[in-house]
This record gives C-alpha cells, sequence and structure tokens, in this order.
C-alpha cells in the first residue's frame, strides 16, 4: 500500500502489538501481524497474512491514520479515502478489503491487498544497477497500466491530485505479478461538480509532479494536473531521476515555487499566451512577472534530457 512519503517496504519493525489474543481488539484477530513497513503523514502501514481458512496466509497492507488535527474522531484524508474506493472497482487501482475502527481510542484502520513494489523503489533498484536502465518494455507495460488505471479515474470524475512514483505500485508473486496499482487516494477529489473551488483545498501534489497552472495559482483545474505528473513519472522511468527537481519554499502556503517553475522551463522554454491562451487568467503569472516573465529561457527542448530508446 502507497503512502504521502517513499517507503521501506520491507518489513522493519514490530508493531508493538501483544501477540495474545485476548489483548487484541476483535477485529485484529483475523490477521497475523509481521510488522511495520511504511509510514508517512497520515499514519502507518503494517503487513499482515489472513487467517481465514478461504485466504489463509494472504498479505494485507494495513493502513493506520492518525486521528484528525484536533484529536476529535477520524481524519478528513481518511473519510474521503474510503467514500472513493468503496465505489471504485478497477485491475489497475489498489482494492480496499476492509475498513476497521478501534473502539477504544477510535482509530482507523484500512485493510489492503499487498503490493510488494511501488515504482519509487524500481527506479531505485535499476539506478543503482550497471547499465543504469529499465527495459523499454517493462516501462512500455508499466505506464500503459498506469494510464489504463487513471483513465478509469477520470471516466468516473475522479481527479487523484498526488501521483508519484511512491503512490504506484507494482503487484510482486502471485496471480497479479507484475500488475500496476494506483494508490493513496487522501488527496482526491470528484471533480464533475465540486461545491467549491479545487483550489480552496489547498496545496496538492508534490513538487516535483505538480503542474505548472498549480503552481501558478490556478483557481480552477482539471484532471490535466494528473497527466503532468504521468509525464514526469514517465521521463523519470527513462532517466532515473526526477525530471523537474525543484527545491520547495516550504514556509510559504503560497501555491507559486519559483525553483520548480524555473527548473520546469529551463527545460520545456519560456511559457507564451500563444502556445497556453490561458496562462494571462494565472494569478501568479501576473504577481510575479519580475521573476516569471522577465525571465527568458533559451532551451533544446525536451528531447535533449529525456533520450526514448
Amino acid at each position: 500500500m502507497g503512502d504521502g512519503n517513499n517507503t521501506n517496504r520491507g518489513v522493519t519493525t514490530s508493531t508493538g502489538t501483544s501477540n495474545n489474543n485476548s489483548e487484541k481488539p476483535e477485529w485484529l484477530q483475523q490477521y497475523n501481524l509481521i510488522g511495520k513497513i511504511g509510514e508517512g503523514t497520515y499514519g502507518l502501514v503494517f503487513l499482515a497474512r489472513t487467517k481465514s481458512p478461504a485466504n489463509r496466509g494472504k498479505a494485507i497492507a494495513i493502513k493506520k491514520f492518525k486521528q484528525s488535527k484536533d484529536g476529535d474522531g477520524v481524519s478528513p484524508t481518511a473519510i474521503r479515502e474510503i467514500m472513493l474506493l468503496r465505489e471504485i472497482t478497477h485491475e489497475n487501482v489498489v482494492q480496499l478489503v476492509n475498513v476497521h475502527i478501534n473502539h477504544a481510542d477510535m482509530s482507523l484502520y484500512l485493510a489492503f491487498d499487498y503490493a510488494e513494489y511501488d515504482l519509487y523503489e524500481i527506479i531505485r533498484h535499476h539506478r543503482d544497477k550497471v547499465n543504469h536502465t529499465i527495459n523499454p518494455y517493462t516501462v512500455k507495460s508499466l505506464l500503459w497500466q498506469l494510464l489504463n488505471g487513471l483513465n478509469y479515474l477520470h471516466s468516473n470524475w475522479i481527479i487523484h491530485r498526488d501521483l508519484k512514483p511512491s503512490n504506484i505500485l507494482v503487484m510482486g508473486d502471485g496471480e497479479e505479478q507484475g500488475v500496476v496499482k494506483i494508490a493513496d487516494f487522501g488527496l482526491a477529489r470528484i471533480y464533475q461538480a465540486p461545491l467549491k473551488f479545487l483550489s480552496e483545498n489547498g496545496v496538492v501534489v508534490t513538487i516535483w509532479y505538480r503542474a505548472p497552472e498549480l503552481l501558478l495559482g490556478a483557481k480552477h483545474y482539471t484532471s490535466a494536473v494528473d497527466m503532468w505528473a504521468v509525464g514526469c513519472i514517465f521521463a523519470e522511468l527513462l532517466t532515473l531521476k526526477p525530471l523537474f527537481q525543484g527545491a520547495e519554499a516550504k514556509s510559504s502556503q503560497n501555491p507559486f515555487q519559483l525553483d520548480q517553475l524555473d527548473k520546469i522551463f529551463k527545460i520545456l522554454g519560456h511559457p507564451t499566451t500563444e502556445k497556453w491562451p490561458t496562462l494571462a487568467t494565472l494569478p501568479h503569472w501576473h504577481s510575479d512577472s519580475q521573476h516569471i516573465q522577465g525571465r527568458k529561457y533559451e532551451t533544446n527542448g525536451l528531447h535533449s534530457v529525456v533520450h526514448l530508446p
């Protein structure tokens, strides 16, 4: 199961839960807990195996959410993820198996089919190899499956808003070996008829995969922000390094990130209203004219950075 940060998918530490069944919540007694496999801003992920005769020994990822910031009840992130994942079923989207609540402390746990790998790990593994490349046919398969899952989401008016290598899982051994699963729907939204501007939800998408319209403060945006992230992931599969590796100014809640935009324009060239008609409507295109409009970028284009096999 993916998370908000890059995870170590090997079991690294015990959950600290007693093996005495009498001390376990009733729902937890249906699993054998193996250990913690990930940690992110939302909480923790544990590896477990089912005890039920029908699926005995099946690997399950259990995602434990932190409580809401005010300490009262379930976090909005968890609620959004549950509401969306209970309504969707697709071979290239992670499958929600069950939802569990510990009534003692009202902590929430989501159970998913366990995926042994993610694209972040696959990229890192190949970066350390001698030839430093992923087989082109493997890249083609990974990308096709990612787009297949994303097409399903967009066809159902769901925008993911946090696509990055660590949120794209790949199944290990078993019947689904090699199958890609889009994961982590904590920032996902229905965009057919939102109750308020999507921009009012705050900053979305990890910065290296964030579309330029988001960086320039777009009030309205579409599923195109997911497609921008897919393009960044595609380039990273080919080069084994992030395409636009900007430094984030974390002190600011402002979506405008100068260094990230600078990295994008150095490769893709200076944006113009002829090529991008809605550019003139973006708030930070106007408010930061000295840094953005005042610069001129000489570029050799994307092909100078990404070489297709």
